[in-house]
């Protein structure tokens, strides 16, 4: 809330009359005449925060902008992230996941649909454990699943599970699709592993993401859930850019 305050009395400073904007005033004298404006004019408090909300929205816009466009070989084209659908479809779909965030899984079908209805559509996952010690275990053990060709199979499941991502229910679900749990422990090893968690955690950070899912399509990040209709019309926005 002291933050706020100082914030309006920030904006509102600014917008003192010319004459005491010339004159040799301390800050507390500034302060005064916030205040006095502020009695005398109470909705331009709500004005003051409207603007200052603005103000923000659009820098992180411009700063979200700056990140796709630096980082988007390593969104959209990273070797050492898992690509669904189409390899070499024309529209790029990134979707930010944990195992253990209930939106994910509840996404699950909407993605499914997505890729059965547009065959040009690459997926890549950017496994991004931040719900707890399962989350990371399970993306560790999804990534590690590639060395025997069955991260998709491993992802689904995993997506179609009930209850919480935890080592034993992770390996119980390796165990069922066929995957050799001894090969996996050790595959989870591998740095190519923590490399692409770090390489999660930094794009998550410098775009600004702070939850589950998170989609970048083209240049649009979508935060949250959506259905199979918004995920095609995106795609469809993204394939064809306005003149």
């Amino acid at each position: 809330m002291k933050k706020l305050i100082s914030m309006i009395v920030i904006a509102l400073s600014l917008a003192l009359p010319l004459q005491a904007a010339t004159q040799d005033l301390s800050e507390d004298r500034v302060r005064e005449l916030v205040l006095e404006t502020i009695r005398e004019n109470p909705e331009i408090v709500m004005e003051a925060v409207a603007i200052l909300e603005t103000r923000q929205v659009k820098a992180q816009a411009a700063s979200q902008a700056e990140v796709l466009a630096n980082e988007r070989d390593v969104l959209e084209r990273d070797l050492n992230a898992p690509v669904l659908g189409n390899p070499d479809g024309d529209v790029t779909v990134v979707e930010f996941f944990d195992y253990n965030c209930p939106y994910c899984r509840r996404v699950k079908p909407e993605i499914e649909a997505l890729l059965e209805a547009d065959p040009n559509v690459r997926l890549v996952y950017r496994e991004w454990p931040i719900l707890g010690e399962g989350s990371a275990f399970a993306a560790g053990a999804a990534l590690a699943a590639r060395e025997q060709g069955l991260y998709e199979e491993f992802h689904w499941a995993m997506m179609g599970m009930s209850g919480r991502a935890e080592e034993s229910s992770v390996l119980r679900i390796a165990e069922d699709i066929g995957l050799d749990v001894a090969q996996l422990r050790r595959d989870m090893e591998a740095q190519e592993i923590d490399a692409h968690i770090q390489t999660s955690m930094r794009l998550a950070q410098a775009l600004g993401i702070t939850g589950t899912p998170s989609f970048v399509i083209g240049d649009v990040l979508v935060p949250g859930v959506v259905n199979a209709d918004q995920l095609r019309m995106l795609v469809s926005d993204a394939r064809e850019p306005e003149q």
